[in-house]
């Protein structure tokens, strides 16, 4: 029986999110540099979203750009801007064909002009499929947007909106970029490296995390079966104790 078939299609998770790590390491591996690296990775971000939208997965959200990746060499930062632009352009047909809507989550106005305005286009094309979500976090960071939903939260009291008092966790989660979304069960880590890097530090406080050591080129639909498999075996508590669970 292979991984697939294993799978409870009745507890999947319906949201998973995945830190695509590894492309430079893999890049340094085949004696190339970098972005070469970036270039192969698109196959595994192809190959990862038709799997979860097979399985019925609801929403993926893949790590695309972080704020702190602006600070990397200008000669790949511009080189990662045009491998976006290039694939947000290519793969429109194949979300359409798999009807999986575009969305992206984080500080979007920081894109250069051309990647905004293709990226929203995109969405646009795609935003009457219903299959899945795809979300890319593009300039996105965990602490720059808690920073963003305090600032609008400050903005509302200074406009007598709402008092200091009223302000709670649903006041905090109505100005995340991912409102109205699951938060994810599942956080998928490529490259062995046991750490989430400012990744949707709000949403994942409960979120299992599963941690591989395949580099992200590499990593193809089996491997996603594999991690929801162990997923699928984990208990989750929320603070209960088992008994509570199992009841």
């Amino acid at each position: 029986m292979s991984a697939k078939e294993k799978i409870d299609l009745d507890r999947l998770p319906s949201h998973i999110a995945i830190i695509m790590d590894g492309n430079g390491r893999w890049a340094k591996s085949q004696g190339k540099h970098r972005i070469f690296g970036h270039q192969h990775a698109i196959t595994a971000v192809r190959e990862t979203a038709e799997a979860a939208a097979e399985l019925g997965v609801k929403y993926l959200t893949l790590y695309a750009f972080s704020t702190e990746n602006w600070s990397r060499p200008k000669i790949e930062v511009n080189a990662l801007m045009r491998l976006l632009l290039q694939t947000i352009n290519v793969e429109v047909k194949t979300l359409n064909k798999n009807n999986i809507k575009l969305n992206a989550i984080g500080d979007l106005g920081s894109l250069p002009a051309v990647n905004r305005n293709h990226l929203q286009k995109a969405m646009k094309e795609t935003a009457n499929n219903d299959r899945m979500t795809l979300n890319l976090a593009l300039s996105y960071s965990g602490k720059w947007e808690l920073a963003r939903a305090v600032r609008l939260l400050a903005e509302e009291v200074i406009q007598g909106k709402c008092m200091p008092e009223d302000i709670n966790e649903q006041s905090i989660e109505r100005l995340l970029t991912t409102y109205g979304m699951p938060d994810p069960e599942l956080l998928i880590r490529t490259s062995g490296e046991t750490r989430v890097s400012n990744f949707m530090l709000w949403q994942i406080a409960y979120t299992e995390l599963y941690f591989t050591t395949k580099l992200w080129p590499d990593f193809r639909k089996e491997d996603l079966y594999e991690a929801i498999l162990d997923y699928q075996c984990r208990e989750r508590r929320f603070g209960k104790t088992s008994e509570q669970i199992n009841k």
